[in-house]
C-alpha cells in the first residue's frame, strides 16, 4: 500500500513537472513568434519610429501572453501538488487507523 501511495505521489509530481515544461515551451514559442514578427516588421520599408513602436508592442504582447500562460499552468501544477499532499495525508490517516485497529481494511 505504501508503494502505491509513493507511486501515486510520484505520478502526480511527474504530471506537474510535465505541465510546467509545457508551459515553458508554450511561453518560448510565443516569444519566438513575437520575435519573428518583429524581424518581419523591421525588414519592411517603414519609418524607423513606427518600426520601433511596432516591435515594442509585439514584444510586450508576446511577453504578456507567455507570462499569463506560464502563470496559469504554474497554478495548475501547484493545485495538482497540493491535491497530492492531501491524498497522502488521507492515506496516512487511513493506514494509522488500520494499524491501530480503529478501522479495518
Amino acid at each position: 500500500m505504501a508503494k502505491d501511495i509513493a507511486s501515486g505521489v510520484k505520478a502526480i509530481e511527474v504530471e506537474a513537472e510535465r505541465i510546467l515544461a509545457d508551459a515553458r515551451a508554450k511561453a518560448d514559442n510565443i516569444l519566438l513568434k513575437g520575435k519573428k514578427e518583429a524581424r518581419q516588421i523591421l525588414a519592411a520599408e517603414l519609418p524607423m519610429d513606427e518600426v520601433k513602436a511596432s516591435c515594442k508592442e509585439v514584444t510586450q504582447r508576446a511577453t504578456k501572453e507567455a507570462n499569463a500562460e506560464l502563470a496559469r499552468l504554474e497554478k495548475k501544477a501547484s493545485e495538482i501538488s497540493a491535491d497530492a499532499g492531501k491524498k497522502v495525508d488521507r492515506l496516512a490517516d487511513l493506514i494509522v487507523s488500520i494499524v491501530t485497529g480503529a478501522k479495518s481494511a
